[in-house]
């Protein structure tokens, strides 16, 4: 993800900075919507109706992309379809299409370009974008998403840019340090 900083034109300017959006593939794109959920808000109330909290409320509506954490499907080759923006959260998403068509998100990892195929489960190579069980991952390895425990969804490392490193493994445990 590349920075682009703003000429210093007024002082609220200077070292003003933002992504400049070069990873996604395509900016007319709209998110898939099998794949979109409207984000509730609550506007300061609380469970009875009263405000409790003031100013809040109004807001552009959002819509919250449905990313699959958890990666079930193993074996399973799917293409990279687009990387697209996420207002929710830091780090850009994958569109992914395997081949029964079925469409899910994923969290991008730094690397990973449109039309890249990416698999999951124990027989996967150890490539960006493919999810292994720690088990099956090689020390040395950059990886992100991680699962405290199996079949529980990533929990560590999924802001953008963070990574964590597979250093060794004893038994069933594996030490990961960021």
């Amino acid at each position: 993800m590349g920075i682009r900083f703003y000429k210093p034109t007024s002082a609220g300017r200077r070292g003003a900075s933002v992504s400049d959006f070069s990873e996604i593939t395509d900016r007319k794109k709209k998110p898939e919507k099998s794949l979109l959920v409207r984000l509730p808000t609550t506007n300061g109330r609380n469970f009875q109706g009263k405000i409790t909290v003031r100013h809040r409320g109004g807001g552009h509506r959002r819509l919250y992309r449905m990313i699959d954490f958890k990666r079930k499907k193993d074996g399973v080759v799917a293409v990279v379809v687009a990387i697209e923006y996420d207002p929710n959260r830091s780090c850009r998403i994958a569109l992914l299409q395997y081949p029964d068509g079925e469409k899910t998100y994923i969290l991008a990892p730094d690397g990973l370009k449109a039309e890249m195929k990416v698999q999951s489960g124990p027989d996967a190579e150890p490539n960006v974008g493919n999810s292994l069980p720690l088990g099956s991952i090689p020390p040395g390895t950059v990886i992100h998403n991680i699962e405290l425990q199996p079949g529980r969804g990533g929990q560590l490392c999924r802001s953008a840019g963070v990574s964590a490193v597979m250093n060794a493994r004893d038994g069933d445990w594996a030490q990961i340090t960021k």
